[in-house]
């Protein structure tokens, strides 16, 4: 469209009171609505077909634990069960066990049956002593001591009196102070420059000397002059600004606003 066209229809070109959709970042309002497929999450809105789902089979318990007919029979099994005539079986001899053998005549020896067969004088022997003697041991005599007779504590023969010395009380007496008021001594030595009048003092300080060759000046490897920019101008610097998005609408003024 040229400049001197004229305008068809209302529309002018003017500023946007604000951001049309395509210029938002978001992916926008297609990804909030449900979606159509699968069971769960569906619109509901929109119809749904039927959904079957296939499963493993389930193991079924064998609750049938009968031998069944393949199996054969012993021939004293009868359908009301075991048949109860009797049964015999030949087996070997069984060996005699060790306490059914009793002793014979030469198994005896009634000449080493002295004590409880004769009268026999008594007979003492010496043996060690044990070990657990040491855990009875007996007081004797010397561990025993009578009570002391000297004293006020005895209690088989009668005591004389005795007196004690105790301390010197300080209540109740002449030297108990009473009013507790401080001696000379109680009170430090006064300041004689509280009521006279007070000479000059003076105080040492340190002695003061001029920078001279033996000071500690930085050296000329010190100092950076490249970094400085206040004495003089600094080169410019760019840095990298944000993308700015496709769809931002240029600025367009009108012209009769213009003229």
């Amino acid at each position: 469209m040229k400049k001197d066209d004229p305008w068809v229809g209302t529309w002018r070109p003017h500023r946007p009171r604000g951001l049309i959709a395509a210029q938002y970042v978001n992916p926008g309002p297609k990804y909030l609505l449900p979606g159509l497929t699968g069971a769960t999450h569906h619109d509901p809105t929109k119809p749904k077909a039927p959904a079957y789902s296939l499963s493993a089979r389930f193991k079924v318990a064998n609750t049938n634990l009968s031998p069944g007919p393949k199996y054969m029979l012993p021939c004293n099994f009868t359908r009301y069960g075991k048949d109860g005539t009797p049964a015999f079986s030949i087996h070997g001899r069984s060996k005699l066990p060790a306490l059914f053998r009793t002793p014979g005549p030469g198994q005896y020896f009634p000449e080493n049956s002295k004590k409880s067969l004769f009268r026999t004088t008594p007979a003492y022997s010496l043996s060690a002593r044990r070990r657990d003697s040491s855990k009875r041991v007996m007081p004797g005599p010397a561990t025993y001591t009578l009570p002391s007779i000297i004293g006020t504590n005895d209690t088989t023969s009668p005591a004389a009196p005795s007196y004690s010395l105790i301390g010197r009380r300080q209540k109740g007496t002449f030297y108990e102070d009473l009013k507790k008021t401080p001696g000379p001594a109680a009170y430090n030595a006064a300041d004689l420059y509280m009521s006279k009048t007070r000479p000059p003092q003076c105080t040492i300080k340190g002695r003061n000397f001029l920078p001279d060759k033996r000071t500690k000046t930085p050296g000329p490897g010190a100092h950076y002059p490249e970094r400085t920019t206040c004495t003089k101008p600094k080169a410019p610097i760019l840095s990298f600004g944000l993308r700015h998005s496709d769809y931002t609408v240029p600025l367009i003024a009108n012209v009769d606003d213009c003229c």
